[in-house]
């Protein structure tokens, strides 16, 4: 039900920015006021979350350790599994940002029964009723790695892709990209790579969500609907690209305007390119308030961005009240007499 209801409302705000382009007295609205509130609200909602995360005080060294941390000289310690340093945190967390580490060790459980061995052992083909025992077993699961991979540094390519439509002239590193990522050109239009990753890493990321019972089952309305939203983006940016050809100068012409504060509606644009700006719309309203936001939030997540100092400095939380403490020495010298009386050695005579 979550997925079918989030892909309906997808559906809906997608018909209702058809109707929205096919009208001329809605193109104005379609085209300049909500693109114009959903990218204030994306500034002020990022903002703000930003802001609230890096106020929020860390009294504890917490980062997550997958080594050795350091502690006496000859036992090897991992720099950057358990960093102690800033450099070994920058590697971390470049590791982490660039190329998803943590992820890549993910591994999927599951419990399966196996013969129990009795006598001279098991046979290869235990019959029905021989005893079995349940084992939990772990395996790679270097799929999800690999898929989540794809769609962000394809998704960063098609946005760096998309400045062009924004700049004039537009940057030199534009047209190096775009003919890096059309390398094996077929025809033409050129057949971006990104775009063909981004469509299938977004398959893969639905299928599996809607196909495992486990991920199925803790999934919400909110991952659907981002997965249908970014889904719906794409589809229609892909659509404009190889079969529906919008024309690309009126389209220029209004995100320019949107850019320089010179608002234009050309008269000229096909319907499907609104409904492309709408759900982008959508999708920059909705980021602030959505886990996407974990694209800020890992760069102050103090389970990454954190040396695990804990054994080389005592780290005092500034919460903690004054408080009146009883020391070692304090104790012996209450209970002198019944420690030397018990025959029990005391540090001072």
């Amino acid at each position: 039900m979550n997925a079918l209801s989030s892909l309906v409302v997808v559906l809906l705000l997608a018909g209702v920015a058809w109707v929205g382009g096919a009208l001329a007295l809605l193109r104005p609205v379609f085209g300049l006021a909500v693109p114009g509130l959903a990218a204030g609200i994306f500034l002020v909602g990022v903002a703000t979350r930003v802001v609230g995360w890096a106020r929020t005080p860390v009294p504890f060294r917490i980062p997550t350790t997958c080594g050795q941390q350091r502690s006496l000289p000859w036992i090897k310690a991992s720099w950057i599994e358990c960093p102690w340093t800033r450099s070994g945190v920058v590697v971390r967390m470049a590791l982490e940002v660039l190329l998803f580490r943590s992820l890549f060790r993910n591994t999927r459980g599951a419990i399966t029964t196996e013969p129990v061995a009795q006598g001279h052992g098991t046979p290869a083909a235990a019959p029905e009723g021989f005893p079995r025992a349940a084992r939990l077993v772990y395996g790679e699961q270097k799929w999800l790695w690999l898929a989540a991979l794809a769609f962000h540094w394809s998704f960063l390519v098609v946005l760096l892709r998309h400045l062009r439509f924004f700049l004039e002239p537009a940057p030199a590193l534009v047209g190096v990209l775009a003919a890096v990522d059309g390398f094996f050109q077929v025809g033409a239009p050129v057949v971006y790579a990104a775009d063909i990753a981004l469509l299938a890493a977004l398959g893969y990321l639905l299928v599996r969500r809607s196909s495992d019972p486990q991920v199925r089952y803790l999934s919400l309305f909110q991952d659907y609907f981002a997965l249908h939203l970014l889904l719906g983006l794409v589809a229609t940016g892909v659509l404009m690209r190889y079969y529906v050809r919008p024309d690309i100068v009126a389209i220029k012409q209004l995100t320019l305007g949107l850019v320089t504060f010179a608002p234009v509606v050309p008269a000229h644009v096909s319907p499907l390119f609104f409904v492309h700006l709408f759900l982008l719309s959508v999708l920059l309203a909705y980021f602030p308030f959505s886990k996407l936001m974990h694209m800020a939030g890992v760069f102050l997540s103090p389970t990454r961005n954190l040396a695990n100092t804990s054994r080389m400095r005592r780290h005092v939380n500034p919460w903690n009240p004054p408080v009146k403490v009883h020391t070692y020495e304090e104790w012996e010298d209450e209970f002198r007499d019944k420690l030397e009386a018990a025959g029990l050695p005391v540090e001072r005579e």
